[in-house]
């Protein structure tokens, strides 16, 4: 993030970060110093538009025309028309029409048409391409085939595209289907190909976490594996068996790591950095005088404090965090500020309050989402124990001195195997099965070897998500995202 945007920040420059490796433990739990071996568990709604009419069919005789796309509804909602099928007979079929553009606020594409038939001798007309989405909307579907083949051969249309997805998440269009070849021996045509996969942003309280094409939102489930990922897979553990670092309360304190909501009424106070300054987001933070804090207030971890202002949709997170004079001001190893609606991006070089330089909230496993919604839309966050002096993006930091290529970067993305059975789990941890086949966990920090990270709530049921403690590392693999693996960090610039 362009941290100059936001008034807070603005005017802030800062030196360059002198490389100080011997820190205390506490401080590179928190913040992501380079000793990696520790462990320990971790408005008002628009109006509906109404629908558009259909596309014109196209001309017959000659070579048929396509029929005319349909135009959009003009609010939110409006469902396009479909084009119509292009003219039979002729010289050529003609093309089908293509489906209309979707209303402004997310109505659905309409259908493309069917390729008209082809006359004698005579090429089947294409079918029209589905309409795209606008925000939130369907894709539209393609035609429902090509255009088949005249009576003594021509060669039969082929497909038409599947919609593209809609900017802020919309479902993508389906293809069509290939034509039919025509009677004497035409050519069939050629499938039609999909939209691109683009699912909702998750969200909190009327904020989207981070755009819908964000790296922690993105499906991951048909990229390739990663040619290192045997060897990642070994390295974290591959008879080693997952971990819930989330749950309700052990030993008197909240499982997991928690969160706090504010608005624009909450005011801001003072942050004094004691570890990593140069690499923070100056304050004042509106941290609440009692913002929960990871490991309660005694713990002498990490000691994450996030907080999200959901009138900003701002995200506000700390690293060895400890309120001073009663909340009056915070001391903290580090701390970063994050715009939700944007992708952020925290300074290559720069550590933030994880070690992989990214956010921790948007990687975490919530009651709302897992029970209530019965889905989670994004990655997870998870740690293990060693890793590479190296990160991948979406990471823009290490925390190692290791060189050794088989222990994984920071930001290495794993799925679960597709054919990895969950059935026999509870729901709870069938639903974040189902997240780690679509979406994945991203690799955020040294800790114990696969603990997977989530938000303390008083309803979670910890005897159901003790069922990730049945599957092992070998369910795993490592994806190839195509990020290139950086080993030599550019020095932290703020």
């Amino acid at each position: 993030m362009n941290h100059k945007k936001q008034s807070h920040l603005v005017g802030f420059q800062m030196k360059r970060r002198l490389a100080a490796l011997a820190c205390l433990l506490a401080c590179a739990a928190a913040c992501g110093g380079d000793d990696d071996d520790d462990s320990g568990g971790n408005t008002e709604e628009a109006g509906s538009g109404g629908s558009s009419a259909s596309g014109g069919s196209g001309d017959r005789g000659g070579s048929g025309s396509s029929g005319e796309s349909g135009s959009s509804g003009t609010d939110s909602g409006g469902t396009s028309g479909g084009g119509r099928s292009g003219g039979a007979g002729g010289s050529d079929g003609g093309s089908g029409g293509e489906g209309g553009s979707s209303g402004s606020d997310g109505g659905s594409g309409g259908s493309g048409g069917s390729g008209g038939s082809g006359g004698s001798s005579a090429s089947g007309g294409s079918s029209g391409s589905g309409g795209s989405s606008a925000s939130g909307g369907s894709g539209g579907s393609s035609g429902s085939d090509g255009g088949s083949g005249g009576s003594d051969g021509g060669s039969s249309g082929s497909s038409g595209e599947g919609g593209s997805s809609g900017s802020d998440g919309g479902s993508s269009g389906s293809s069509g289907e290939g034509g039919s070849s025509g009677s004497d021996g035409g050519s069939s045509g050629s499938s039609g190909s999909g939209g691109s996969i683009i699912t909702p942003s998750p969200t909190l309280e009327g904020c989207d976490v981070f755009p819908a094409d964000n790296w922690w939102n993105t499906v991951v489930a048909d990229l390739p594996v990663h040619p290192n990922s045997d060897d990642y897979i070994d390295s974290i553990g591959r008879n080693t068996t997952m971990h819930p670092d989330f749950g309700t309360v052990w030993d008197g304190a909240p499982i997991g790591i928690p969160f706090a909501l504010v608005d624009s009424s909450t005011s801001a106070v003072p942050i004094d950095y004691v570890a990593w300054g140069d690499e923070s987001d100056p304050g004042p933070f509106p941290i609440p005088p009692d913002a929960p804090i990871e490991g309660g207030p005694d713990s002498d971890g990490d000691r994450h404090v996030l907080v999200i202002d959901t009138d900003a949709c701002l995200l506000y997170e700390l690293g060895g965090a400890y309120p001073v004079n009663g909340g009056a001001s915070w001391e903290a190893n580090c701390g970063v500020v994050w715009d939700l609606s944007i992708n952020d991006t925290h300074p290559e070089g720069c550590t933030s309050a994880d070690a992989a330089g990214l956010p921790i909230f948007p990687g975490l496993a919530r009651y709302q989402e897992v029970v209530e919604e019965g889905e989670v839309r994004h990655a997870l966050r998870f740690t293990t124990n060693q890793t590479q002096r190296a990160y991948v993006a979406p990471a823009s930091h290490y925390a190692s001195s290791h060189t050794e290529s088989n222990l994984p970067p920071m930001g290495l993305r794993v799925r679960m195997k597709a054919d990895y059975d969950c059935s026999s789990y509870s729901s709870e941890v069938q639903v974040l099965c189902t997240a780690f086949k679509q979406y994945g966990l991203i690799l955020a920090d040294n800790g114990s070897d696969w603990y997977v990270s989530g938000a303390p709530d008083s309803r979670w049921d910890d005897d159901a998500l003790r069922d990730l403690g049945d599957i092992p590392g070998n369910a795993f693999e490592a994806v190839d995202t195509g990020a290139e693996l950086v080993t030599n960090s550019p020095d932290c610039s703020l």
